[in-house]
């Protein structure tokens, strides 16, 4: 069984996790974490449901073994894929996913006309559709998959004319339509939001889920009482199924702070060596 100084497993398809993670480290510093990026199979958005469920399942086994005392799924694709899935497989241990915040845009709009951004597998899954007939009655939403927006952002490109670029052509027609909130439906996006605050102007509000996420976490570590009771700023133990230089070398832009690396390799889609 974990106990209070076990590590928190939290993973994404790659680095967009770590805008949760940056969340967690400002909510609770002192709660060592295991993050694992499946950069080498990112992007997760164009993938079948059948295949993120095998990733996903192999990624919680690896943080499992690993002593993770809850699981937080970083991940819009994955949460709308595998989330269920992954609390019926493992129902001992719990999980906290991403949900598209489309309950506090439709509850603070007032043109009631509010812009998505998500990945397909997001806008196709039952989670997405189950917040918008509960939570969006009356509200108009605009939605967009923002092609090549997550590789740009794997690339650290968090300002580039190719990553303006994709975003004003999701972002105009929607401003067209007088959107006056933006919802971040991928993990990823968080990391462009002043980027996507100089396209839409200060009259727009954009909703980054993260803080949101690290909230739920730390009630159920509270609940569970699993929580670490620890003073100091704890460890974290970054693997990536990608190249780890890369990932190391954007972790001080994106997170604040660096850390060792290390790689990680598939046996095959349910398993990781």
């Amino acid at each position: 069984m974990p106990s209070k100084t076990s590590p928190i497993g939290v993973f994404d398809s790659g680095v967009g996790g770590v805008s949760v993670l940056r969340a967690m480290r400002a909510l609770m510093p002192e709660e060592p974490v295991i993050y694992f990026g499946d950069q080498g199979h990112v992007p997760y958005g164009p993938r079948s449901m059948e295949q993120i469920q095998n990733f996903s399942e192999g990624i919680t086994k690896f943080l499992l073994d690993h002593d993770s005392k809850l699981i937080v799924v970083a991940c819009n694709t994955a949460s709308a894929a595998a989330l269920t899935f992954l609390r019926q497989r493992f129902s001992f241990v719990s999980f906290v996913g991403m949900e598209p915040a489309v309950k506090p845009a439709a509850e603070t709009t007032i043109t009631g006309r509010v812009g998505v951004l998500a990945t397909p597998a997001t806008f196709q899954g039952a989670l997405y559709a189950s917040v918008v007939e509960r939570f969006a009655a009356g509200v108009e939403l605009f939605q967009h998959t923002c092609p090549g927006l997550v590789t740009q952002i794997e690339k650290g490109e968090l300002d580039s004319v190719t990553t303006r670029a994709i975003l004003e052509d999701a972002l105009h027609p929607m401003l067209e339509k007088n959107i006056d909130t933006v919802v971040l439906g991928c993990t990823h996006y968080p990391f462009v939001i002043p980027l996507i605050e100089q396209i839409v102007g200060k009259n727009v509000r954009v909703i980054d889920p993260a803080p949101a996420v690290a909230k739920q976490a730390k009630r159920l570590l509270e609940t569970a009482g699993i929580k670490n009771q620890t003073w100091g700023r704890a460890h974290i133990r970054f693997f990536t199924s990608g190249t780890p230089p890369e990932m190391k070398s954007l972790l001080p832009v994106l997170l604040g702070e660096t850390g060792e690396v290390e790689s990680v390799a598939w046996k095959n889609d349910c398993e990781i060596e």
